[in-house]
């Protein structure tokens, strides 16, 4: 594909240069999720009764699930025997050990870090390596090299678990180094040398106090723009966890982030291109008195929509008379957001992109006045990187799972995540989005890609999680002065998380063409999803439905799932020790919220350890 060719479809914004609006054939399904009434719909979840894995038919992909009869799914989480068959007594012991100490961790950060520092001094470099994979390194880190993981990649699947390849070096900043890097390349030029960026939106803008973007945050990796070359660097170890992940595996996933691959200043501004002419649909939705309705219920009247526009001044008559001219536009004679989100521009200038409407001026008008020829360039490289990636993916057989990150960053991410799915998951599921469930936003998101899919008739793919940077997007928000993003509390995360995925298990009930990733260490989530699965007929044979966790968490719902037929993947974190220490540390620091489950988890722990040396099994050993 021509570079041209792969920017226009990767760079569908809506601007003031618009020719016409695209509208496709038709729609699959309704876009209301189910019939259920929304409090059906939003009900606790309710723990399923669990037994020991039943077999199950598969179900033909041409065949509805209605016509197939189902035996029931039951997955036994209780049975350590089962849940821990895959792990020596050794391993068993490291794990019990890690998680206490991570208790003692998470009360004294300090004396983590002071310990590891005094380990060094004392035993030396080579010591602490192995002392560390011994410990924490051993039990979250697959090895440090796409080679020396394979023999844990090849043990998982023995006992049915695949893995999601996620090289996790961070550069190790200071808190100031990470602010400066931050202000570098989030502030145009434009905007350092004038007040070009004053009538920016602050949610928008990089702010220092919340420049260091790893603060508050857990479980996600944080990747800071120094330069073009580093950016490419980033790019080849991408390639080559994609690389290593085809070779470990026939069906394996390989995780990327947007914000290792460019400027970040381009993503900010292109978040805020989308968000204001989402914002102006709704301002168009409102005046026809449509703002109460459903997001993808809200039809504009196209002759009321040109006369408003027109009344505005926003564009001539007869430029306005061509935005909305198409095929198919004539039949319905409405517009809902989707055919407003589909709005062309044909250039390759992507600083023409960055128009908004300004509803006090009354016209379109750039984000920033002026953009150097250097920035243009940076813009366009990173829309490159996404595109090599893509096509390894599909060369090595891999599916690519775009991390979500920052709010302020998301929308331009998730974007481009969607072009991506466009131009490559004609045939097959090879781009997962990711939802995260903590946002108020979550269901119309997810609903407003699905019924893309529909209607162009590619593979929709979804990762749902619950989220990694809720404390920080809170601070955020609370100090910068804007809504809060995210869900009240716990319980309206998990009523959205279920939501969005009770949304996607009908979506595949309906034509098969929908792939959803439940990644949670939420053992209520699992059993919720596999309720929902019985309930609607649908196999795990069929490879549709994927469960996710992290390596050394939560082993007692992965491999319980992995030995009942279900297709589940470790989040599989690798890299040289000293260079995953940032992502140890937190890992260590796990969040509190996820100590009832930790508590759990070493419970059976300490109970199959028991049976073992109770029942004899002293040197077990796992056998595949």
């Amino acid at each position: 594909m021509s570079y041209t060719k792969f920017l226009a479809a990767l760079v569908r914004a809506n601007s003031g240069n618009v020719n016409k609006i695209r509208v496709s054939p038709g729609r699959c399904r309704s876009t209301v999720a189910s019939t259920k009434n929304q409090e059906e719909k939003e009900r606790p979840m309710d723990g399923c009764t669990v037994v020991e894995a039943a077999p199950v038919e598969i179900i033909s992909q041409t065949k509805s699930a209605a016509d197939t009869k189902l035996n029931k799914i039951h997955v036994d989480f209780d049975n350590t025997q089962e849940a821990y068959r895959s792990k020596g007594n050794i391993e068993l012991l490291r794990s019990l050990i890690t998680q206490i100490f991570q208790l003692l961790i998470i009360m004294n950060l300090l004396f983590w870090f002071q310990l590891m520092e005094l380990t060094k001094k004392l035993f030396g470099q080579w010591m602490f390596e192995k002392m560390m994979k011994m410990t924490f390194y051993g039990q979250f880190v697959a090895g440090e090299d796409h080679n020396s993981i394979k023999p844990l990649i090849q043990k998982n699947q023995a006992f049915g678990v695949g893995a999601v390849l996620d090289y996790s070096v961070e550069e190790d900043l200071t808190q100031e180094e990470a602010e400066k890097k931050e202000m570098d390349s989030c502030v145009s030029e434009a905007e350092k040398v004038s007040r070009d960026g004053d009538h920016r939106e602050k949610k928008y803008k990089a702010h220092r106090q919340f420049g260091d973007r790893r603060g508050g945050v857990i479980s996600a990796r944080t990747y800071f723009y120094a330069d073009e070359s580093k950016c490419d660097n980033q790019m080849e170890t991408f390639i080559n966890c994609i690389k290593a992940s085809g070779g470990a595996s026939a069906d394996g996933f390989s995780a990327i982030k947007m914000t290792a691959l460019g400027r970040p200043q381009f993503l900010l501004q292109f978040s805020e291109v989308l968000v204001k002419w989402r914002r102006f649909f709704n301002f168009l939705a409102a005046q026809q008195g449509k703002s109460e309705m459903m997001v993808l219920e809200q039809k504009l009247e196209l002759e009321q929509l040109k006369e408003s526009l027109t009344k505005m001044g926003v564009g001539a008559k007869d430029d306005i008379e061509n935005w909305f001219t198409g095929e198919k536009l004539g039949f319905s004679g409405t517009i809902d957001l989707l055919d407003w989100n589909s709005l062309i521009n044909d250039t390759t200038t992507i600083s023409n992109l960055l128009m908004v409407p300004n509803l006090e001026t009354r016209k379109l008008e750039p984000l920033l006045n002026t953009f150097t020829a250097e920035e243009e360039r940076q813009m366009k490289r990173m829309l490159q990187r996404v595109d090599v990636l893509a096509k390894h993916a599909v060369e090595n057989g891999v599916r690519l799972m775009v991390d979500a990150e920052q709010t302020y960053f998301q929308p331009a991410i998730s974007r481009l995540t969607l072009e991506m799915q466009r131009i490559f998951n004609r045939e097959k599921p090879i781009i997962f989005n990711t939802y995260q469930c903590y946002l108020k936003e979550a269901y119309d998101n997810v609903t407003v890609d699905i019924e893309l899919s529909r209607r162009e008739g590619w593979y929709f793919g979804a990762k749902l999680v619950r989220g990694a940077y809720m404390y920080q997007e809170r601070d955020r928000a609370k100090e910068i002065g804007y809504e809060d993003p995210i869900n009240p509390d716990y319980e309206a995360t998990n009523r959205m998380y279920h939501k969005c995925l009770e949304y996607v298990l009908e979506e595949i009930e309906h034509n098969r063409k929908a792939n959803v990733m439940v990644a949670t260490h939420n053992e209520d989530t699992v059993k919720y999803t596999l309720e929902k699965m019985n309930e609607m007929g649908l196999s795990p044979t069929e490879n549709k439905v994927y469960f996710g966790q992290l390596l050394g968490m939560c082993d007692q719902i992965s491999f319980p799932l992995g030995q009942a037929g279900f297709p589940v993947y470790k989040y599989v974190p690798y890299g040289p020790v000293n260079e995953v220490i940032p992502y140890l540390s937190r890992r260590a620091q796990e969040n509190r919220g996820f100590m009832k489950g930790s508590q759990r988890e070493r419970s059976l722990l300490w109970k199959e350890l028991k049976r073992r040396v109770l029942g004899g099994q002293i040197f077990y050993k796992p056998v595949y």
